[in-house]
């Protein structure tokens, strides 16, 4: 299942209809054949629901069915925007503020209003708007730049990387939504330029985030090599700590370390039939990266695992990470000594200072 049917399956409180598929890309073969292998399974004459999937009426859920609802049967005009917007196009919504519905409209008063909505007003709405399922919203690169200009850092580099990894938006294209805003361009500017195209999930994206403001070095993009020291890497201690067993990495070479963490709220990865060819081209080359030369690199010499609630703490995180490297250093048996450093004992001289010669040194 796509993640835009994923976002009418919630809408609709865990179901979905025909029609409902056909507006997500599904089209009728492809509906009767999953709901012949049983992928899907039929609720009522043109209502399906995926299988064995138990669906959590949660916040997210809560915020999308009022969206949909005042889209749809509000008043006329209205935008979906910020992240009301993102949370349509099925990108994830970790640290936002789901409490009310924003909208953008030509007119009206601007604020919170009753009812749990947000309203924007712009006249004219601006680019960048289309129409998905009868639904005016924002696109994805537009509705991440507004949320950029206003949410904090970590949601919004985290929001920014799931939508360059699903291909729903391309730095320039995110660059160019920043240029379009009314206001808090600068905001979402810096925001864009620290978002990158290696995260694959929340977590990885606040983990990233954290070794960057902390200016530790970058990881390397390829996957790290599996544990020698570990006859079935899949029962290492840290693999079983993490949410059902899942477990992902960053590797520094240079540093003979291994960074493991939860991969909490992974992104989506699906591209549109409506993105652009650049779009296709840049999500494969995110995907797809060349295979490593394990050769040029040494082998690993510390792990260090790092849990989600760790990344609440971003200096304990850092402090760890920099234990580890040094201890990775130390194991090598390679001491480095700073050029700076001022060499202890050595005398200095002073130039034109005149000893004065005590009784004991004059000749007898």
């Amino acid at each position: 299942m796509n993640p835009q049917l994923s976002v009418m399956t919630l809408i609709r409180g865990g179901v979905f209809t025909r029609a409902d598929a056909r507006a997500c890309g599904y089209p009728d073969p492809d509906i009767d054949s999953l709901l012949e292998t049983g992928n899907w399974r039929r609720i009522r004459p043109g209502t399906y629901a995926p299988y064995q999937v138990l669906t959590v009426v949660d916040e997210r859920m809560v915020h999308l069915r009022r969206a949909y609802r005042l889209l749809r049967y509000g008043e006329a005009g209205l935008t979906a925007s910020h992240q009301s917007a993102a949370a349509l196009h099925g990108l994830p919504t970790w640290g936002l503020d789901l409490s009310r519905v924003h909208v953008t409209a030509r007119d009206g008063r601007p604020g919170r209003h009753a009812g749990g909505v947000h309203r924007h007003v712009r006249d004219p709405v601006g680019p960048q708007v289309l129409t998905w399922n009868k639904l005016r919203m924002a696109s994805p690169a537009r509705a991440v730049a507004e949320v950029a200009a206003v949410a904090d850092r970590a949601p919004a580099v985290a929001l920014a990387e799931a939508a360059l990894y699903a291909g729903l938006a391309s730095p320039v294209g995110l660059r160019r939504a920043t240029t379009q805003l009314v206001r808090g361009f600068q905001r979402a500017h810096r925001v864009i330029e620290l978002a990158g195209t290696e995260s694959a999930s929340v977590a990885e994206s606040r983990l990233r985030l954290i070794l960057s403001e902390a200016g530790l070095p970058a990881p390397l993009s390829c996957p790290p090599p599996l544990d020698p020291s570990a006859a079935d890497p899949s029962l290492t201690e840290s693999s079983s700590v993490g949410e059902g067993g899942e477990t992902a990495a960053l590797w520094f070479p240079d540093e003979r370390t291994v960074i493991e963490f939860e991969p909490r709220f992974p992104f989506p990865c699906c591209v549109s039939d409506d993105d652009t060819e650049e779009l296709t081209d840049h999500a494969t080359s995110a995907h797809e990266p060349g295979p490593p030369d394990y050769e040029s690199y040494p082998e690993p010499l510390e792990y260090c695992w790092i849990s989600w609630p760790d990344l609440d703490n971003p200096a304990e995180v850092v402090d760890r990470i920099r234990t580890t490297f040094t201890r990775a250093t130390r194991r090598t048996g390679i001491r480095l000594f700073d050029p700076t450093r001022r060499k202890p004992g050595v005398r200095r001289h002073w130039p034109g200072r005149l000893v004065t010669p005590t009784q004991e040194d004059l000749p007898s």
